[in-house]
């Protein structure tokens, strides 16, 4: 699907979904953007005429999930034991249906270690990099990762969002610097090869043969540095979409984005970013986001209205398509 075309949703009676948790909060490094995501999340299914109602697994047992008679949840958790297959686990045993990707696909996802080897058996491009165990973190490892990976190089922990704890690495002396901030967020490292270009992000919804990206998005941050504040809480960053892209180029990105998501085994929704060289326009695929953001800064209602569909639509679709491992 090209930008400018429109997406036709299937009617959705609110009424037949029931007694609907929308998760929100959390104990993660992310917990601030997830209640902003799930404060608009609850408003749009309200709206609907969902019977929605607002749950901090932070503050309440996922037990009371059970014993207060949901029929389904909306996850609007993000990052870890939200987006790393735990409350999925949780909720596969309660037998309550979810939106997102199930169990297996939100672990891998939320591992770029794991996502990237996923993505290279599948051939599918993303840059190189080194991943550095807590046991191989010494100084002389470290002054050798710049020599694979060359400079600049970007420096993060391997299971965070939100660009939290990244750093990118100018010259060898910054190289300790940057595992410390990485290692206050994870054990272990992920190194990546920069790659100079256009930042892009692309979604996509539905499952296995009829899962469809939605139009891609450009992003222009401040000095390219799209980090947590730019990203959430200043309107310097530009967005665009139409990405204004080449038709063909913006094809291509979606083709890629879809392939990386079934690749992973993802259902519901999700949102890939990348990278496009600038020197080659070779995309490069960075992460898969299985649990993405629905702030009033988020890029999956942007995309999403630039393809005909409303928050308050998408917002009811996805839940629509919450379910089980096996079932979807």
């Amino acid at each position: 699907m090209t930008t400018g075309m429109t997406f036709q949703l299937p009617a959705i009676d609110a009424r037949a979904l029931g007694k609907t948790a929308v998760l929100m909060g959390g104990s993660s490094a992310e917990r601030e953007i997830s209640l902003m995501s799930g404060t608009g999340v609850l408003a749009a299914l309200q709206a609907e005429g969902v019977d929605a109602h607002a749950f901090d697994p932070a503050q309440r047992d996922l037990s009371d999930l059970k014993r207060e008679g949901f029929a389904r949840v909306f996850i609007a958790l993000h990052g870890r034991h939200g987006e790393d297959g735990t409350v999925q686990g949780a909720l596969e045993l309660m037998g309550l249906p979810y939106t997102g990707s199930g169990v297996m696909a939100s672990a891998i996802a939320m591992d770029k270690t794991m996502t990237k080897r996923a993505w290279l058996a599948e051939q599918l491009p993303t840059p190189r990099w080194v991943w550095l165990s807590a046991q191989d973190q010494s100084r002389e490892r470290l002054r050798t990762v710049p020599d694979e990976l060359g400079l600049p190089l970007i420096v993060k922990p391997p299971r965070e969002g939100s660009s939290i704890g990244i750093t990118k690495v100018m010259g060898y002396s910054n190289m300790a610097d940057a595992v410390q901030l990485a290692t206050g967020h994870d054990a272990d490292v992920l190194c990546e090869q920069f790659i100079d270009g256009d930042e892009v992000t692309c979604p996509v919804i539905g499952h296995g043969a009829t899962a469809q990206a939605l139009p891609v998005v450009r992003i222009v941050a401040p000095e390219g540095k799209y980090d947590y504040q730019n990203k959430y809480f200043t309107d310097d960053t530009s967005y665009l979409c139409p990405s204004g892209l080449p038709p063909d180029e913006e094809r291509e990105i979606q083709r890629l984005v879809v392939a990386a998501y079934r690749a992973l085994g993802c259902r519901g929704w999700g949102r890939a970013d990348l990278m496009i060289r600038a020197s080659d326009r070779q995309p490069f695929l960075l992460e898969m986001n299985t649990s993405p953001g629905m702030t009033g800064h988020s890029l999956v209602p942007m995309s999403a209205r630039a393809a005909g569909i409303s928050y308050q639509q998408l917002c009811l679709y996805l839940l629509s398509t919450a379910a089980l491992d096996g079932t979807a």
